[in-house]
């Protein structure tokens, strides 16, 4: 139907009205808990974004530093810094695992850094430029802080914002097209009951004319048949015509008078 929400086709009756009403319930209460949810996945998607801007603000300053600190490490200890590094480092000292983090049914990914191991080898930069080296660590390891930190966020920010698409198009859907079709099949149920009932109504006040009708010629027939037996014997008894025994029988009746056979 063009213009109009249309309607489920179904069969009005009571058994089926009410199987819709309860449907009707079930997607009101399912709209308003969507709506809580898309809500509040709203509010936790602006926090992020609050954070991402305030995070990719302090990052510049961040990453600037720790660039500087490694040109400075490279000034005082020499170009094969490198190579020095590499030699004394066996394993990473500094890893990311993930977690999941559960807000309002949306499991979001949440990276964070720990320490694993010796932090520090003192043998790095011994011959020269080993102050210079712990610094120019210790910069990029809070680089890393907000590099973890800021990909957590960016990830967390794409999950919510699909969820909440997700979430949006579902609340639009019952609110625009399940509710009012659910709305328009119960109204035309009960109008179809309507209906019905009033053609119950009608019918039955027709077939209570036919039968006060019949009982009325039937009694009019026992009335007629018992004033001719009445005239009949009222004709036998007087020696008069059956006529006349009617107009007798009329005349009594008139005067309310009582005939003695």
């Amino acid at each position: 139907m063009s213009g109009q929400t249309q309607r489920l086709n179904v069969v009005p009756t009571v058994t089926v009205l009410g199987v819709v009403k309860a449907r009707l319930v079930g997607a009101t209460r399912g709209h308003a808990l969507l709506k809580k949810k898309s809500d509040a996945l709203t509010v936790q998607f602006r926090q992020i974004l609050k954070k991402i801007v305030s995070t990719k603000e302090s990052m510049g300053e961040i990453m600037k530093t720790s660039s500087f600190a490694l040109t400075e490490a490279k000034y005082v200890a020499g170009e094969n810094i490198k190579h020095i590094v590499l030699e004394n480092v066996q394993t990473a000292s500094l890893r990311v695992r993930s977690r999941q983090e559960n807000i309002a049914g949306v499991k979001l990914p949440k990276f964070e850094y720990f320490t694993e191991g010796d932090t520090k080898n003192a043998l790095t930069g011994l011959a020269r430029g080993g102050q210079q080296v712990q610094l120019c660590r210790a910069a990029n390891v809070k680089a890393i802080e907000v590099l973890v930190e800021l990909a957590s966020l960016q990830t967390s920010f794409l999950t919510l914002d699909v969820a909440i698409k997700t979430t949006n198009r579902r609340v639009n859907a019952l609110e625009n097209v399940v509710k009012p079709r659910l709305e328009n099949t119960i109204s035309y149920i009960k109008a179809e009951l309507d209906e019905l009932e009033r053609e119950d109504f009608f019918r039955l006040k027709k077939i209570q004319g036919y039968k006060r009708r019949a009982m009325e010629e039937q009694l009019a027939a026992a009335k007629g048949f018992a004033e001719e037996q009445v005239a009949e014997k009222v004709s036998l008894q007087k020696g008069i015509s059956v006529n006349a025994a009617h107009n007798l029988l009329s005349v009594a009746m008139e005067k309310d008078e009582d005939i003695i056979f």
